[in-house]
């Protein structure tokens, strides 16, 4: 574990020995931690991938509560995988191509931070929406530390289906069915916002909330999407 910019983070990268497919950064839910998407972490790893799974402020071992930085930390995340991969394969190519993969409140975000990322490709799990995270918020739902004025007004400015409308990179939606905190139907709606010609969502009969985020079979589907993606020049 080491600290960038107030935020802990946990760095894997692939031996010098093998080639480099590009990166992603790991974005977790609200309530969760870094270490709960280490399984996809070690997956990535395997497909050649660099990976940084951190934790976002008010969580974990971060520094500060949540609040309206949420993005520019998503970037700071970003630029540091790439200058880690740099530092290891060398300048450019593989080392400058990195994707987001996010779950929950961490997909929200994860589609919200592709610009300023210069994301490749976003995988968005079960992604929550501005509105049901401010209903948490109203309703004292999130144990973790937040700026609660700080974070209500960046929700309120911050609409997910407006996004994904502008999004120009391709965008895999995955979410449960059976989810019974985010309906899969506001993936449907997303699916069909989002432009880019490889987007797709693929909705998986049953499951709940958090299943899809480590279910194997699924994780391999994301990371054939990103390495596709990441791939492409």
């Amino acid at each position: 574990m080491a600290v960038h910019q107030g935020l802990a983070y946990s760095l894997w990268l692939p031996p010098t020995s093998s080639p480099l497919g590009g990166g992603v950064v790991i974005l977790h839910g609200a309530g969760s931690c870094k270490e709960n998407h280490h399984d996809f972490a070690r997956a990535a790893l395997a497909a050649g991938l660099g990976a940084i799974a951190y934790d976002q402020r008010g969580h974990g071992e971060s520094h500060g509560a949540m609040d309206g930085r949420v993005l520019q930390d998503v970037a700071a995340m970003a630029e540091l995988l790439r200058m880690r991969m740099a530092e290891r394969f060398g300048a450019g190519g593989a080392a400058e191509r990195v994707g987001l993969r996010g779950s929950s409140l961490g997909g929200y975000l994860a589609i919200l931070a592709a610009q300023a990322a210069q994301a490749r490709a976003v995988v968005a799990v079960c992604p929550a929406s501005a509105q049901g995270l401010l209903r948490g918020l109203s309703a004292g739902a999130f144990s973790f530390d937040v700026d609660r004025a700080a974070l209500e007004e960046f929700l309120i400015a911050h609409d997910l289906q407006s996004a994904v409308e502008k999004l120009e990179i391709p965008l895999l939606l995955l979410h449960a069915e059976g989810d019974e905190q985010v309906p899969v139907q506001h993936s449907r709606e997303l699916a069909e916002l989002a432009a880019h010609p490889q987007s797709r969502l693929v909705a998986v009969p049953g499951g709940h909330h958090r299943s899809v985020q480590h279910d194997s079979e699924l994780n391999a589907v994301a990371l054939r999407f990103l390495g596709r993606a990441l791939a492409e020049d």
